[in-house]
């Protein structure tokens, strides 16, 4: 993309109302505007990032044996009805009437929906195991959105649903969700910490929570830090053997983890002094157990081996999708701008012509454009006439990963400059060994 053919309205000053780090970026980047309280327009740079991480997700979760659909926002109150969940949930649930009188509400989430949709068509335990997602916008309507897209009233979520015959088998789908968010995340360039947690509403027994480490994060955390050292890295999951996601489940939880709500400090203390941290951390994703909750009350039963209706075993599992834009920059970011992982960046690579109209400069810059392009690679090229420092300061702000500088002096010489954006380390190579360079760092995500 042509930075002159393309809509980037950045800001040059820090809007009022940011108090967060991920905020103020993202409206500073033109990433997002704000419409009403706690809801976002998201403009091309910021949609860009949101479809890169809503791939990962899809991708992560299609790899575990999840099968996507997608279900309507807006549901029918007899549904929460019957699982006695409409007059609980409280006045985050926006309740509307539609003309014909009859009690609707736009979804905070979709247990009831995914239960009557598995009720209809599923009758045998042959039918099982089945896991089902979607990824769809939720409103909430929260009594103080804050913390730009951290905390908005609408939000994308992905949020997937379990059914199995017993409850062991329900336990193996929820370990195996807990290996595929984590490296859901991994692939993000983020570091998540399963913690076990409170179930709130959703209800259940077993939940954990994932939760990145923040200094603006809204639980207080409280860690064994050689829980971050531990990777997934490229390990082959087998995602149909229960013993080996229980055992990255063990690897994770066997050190202490624990947010405000379920720390014990006896427990913590008998960590080593050294390995003892107390954190911030910005939840990013939660997996539920929940056994027969909705399934009983809404009759979502199925023919089991002996022949009797049996109610099935559920679990559902969620991934605060526009919530992990802005987790990344919270965990990324300096006091120049964004620095994007390479997962998830809206562009893999910016090109600034540094004397724009110079046939030397302008050849150099468009020969490496059509190259990354030809390697399936989108760059950003900078062909404005801003001055240097201008085009420095702006691709500093949106963090791009890599830069290339292109100038008559390193022309001469036939180098150009790449440049990380996370070290600010800089190299003159030439272009060719550049375009190799980023393709090879490209060719590991």
């Amino acid at each position: 993309m042509r930075l002159s053919r393309y809509f980037l309205p950045v800001l040059k000053e820090t809007p009022a109302e940011a108090q967060i780090a991920s905020h103020r970026l993202m409206l500073r980047a033109g990433m997002i505007k704000q419409q009403s309280a706690g809801i976002y327009s998201w403009l091309p740079l910021g949609f860009k990032v949101l479809k890169n991480i809503e791939r990962i997700v899809h991708e992560e979760q299609q790899r575990a044996g999840h099968i996507p659909l997608l279900m309507p926002t807006l549901q029918s109150a007899d549904l929460w009805r019957e699982s006695g969940r409409y007059d609980a949930y409280g006045p985050e649930m926006l309740r509307i009437r539609d003309r014909h009188d009859r009690d609707m509400l736009f979804g905070p989430t979709n247990e009831e929906m995914i239960t009557d949709i598995f009720r209809s068509y599923v009758k045998s335990y042959k039918d099982l195991p089945l896991t089902l997602y979607h990824i769809q916008w939720k409103f909430r309507d929260e009594v103080r959105p804050r913390f730009g897209v951290m905390r908005g009233r609408e939000f994308l979520m992905k949020d997937g649903y379990n059914f199995d015959l017993t409850k062991e088998d329900a336990l193996h789908a929820y370990n195996r969700h807990l290996v595929s968010y984590l490296r859901t995340y991994e692939r993000m360039g983020l570091q998540a910490i399963p913690m076990r947690a409170d179930s709130g509403p959703i209800g259940g027994d077993d939940t954990h929570e994932f939760l990145v480490l923040a200094d603006t994060g809204e639980s207080e955390v409280f860690y064994d830090s050689a829980v971050t050292d531990i990777s997934l890295g490229k390990r082959d999951i087998d995602y149909d053997d229960v013993a080996q996601c229980q055992a990255v489940l063990e690897e994770f939880t066997s050190l202490y983890a624990r947010t405000d709500e379920t720390h014990d400090e006896a427990v913590f203390n008998q960590i080593p002094e050294e390995r003892r941290r107390v954190a911030r951390g910005i939840e990013v994703g939660q997996i539920f157990y929940f056994g027969t909750k909705y399934s009983e009350p809404m009759g979502a039963t199925v023919q089991g081996p002996d022949g009797k209706q049996t109610p099935v075993h559920m679990g559902s599992h969620g991934i605060g999708v526009s919530r992990l834009l802005g987790a990344i920059i919270e965990a990324s970011h300096d006091d120049k701008g964004i620095i994007w992982p390479e997962g998830v960046t809206p562009f893999h690579v910016g090109i600034v012509n540094l004397r724009q109209g110079d046939a030397e400069v302008d050849a150099a810059c468009d020969a490496l454009y059509k190259s990354f392009t030809a390697l399936g690679l989108e760059p950003l090229y900078d062909d404005t006439d801003e001055r240097a420092g201008g085009k420095f300061a702006s691709m500093d702000l949106i963090g791009l990963p890599w830069r290339i500088t292109v100038g008559p002096r390193g022309l001469k010489n036939g180098v150009v400059e790449l440049t990380s954006r996370r070290t600010g380390e800089s190299e003159e190579m030439t272009p060719e060994d550049a375009v190799a360079r980023i393709a090879a760092i490209y060719a590991d995500h």
